[in-house]
């Protein structure tokens, strides 16, 4: 296993974002088109190294959420 791959990133725009935007961990949860869980955001949020997949359900769940348009590159620093 390689042990260089750095996994913990630090926070990421994304917890910025949903601070500026009053939303919660659950309302991206509720506005989620697809099952996705709150543990999911919170990884999300603080730079847990996510597959492309996952990233995509955040940024699809937070652009319901705040009736947005987001990018990936504006949620993820990675």
């Amino acid at each position: 296993m390689n042990e260089d791959v750095e996994r913990n990133l630090g926070e990421q725009p994304l917890a910025a974002i949903l601070r500026e935007r009053g939303l919660s961990h659950h309302d991206l949860v509720a506005a989620s088109a697809v099952p996705i869980n709150h543990k999911m955001i919170t990884r999300a949020e603080r730079g847990r190294r996510l597959t492309l997949h996952t990233k995509e359900l955040v940024l699809d769940a937070l652009n319901r959420a705040a009736k947005a348009a987001y990018r990936r590159e504006d949620l993820f620093n990675y």
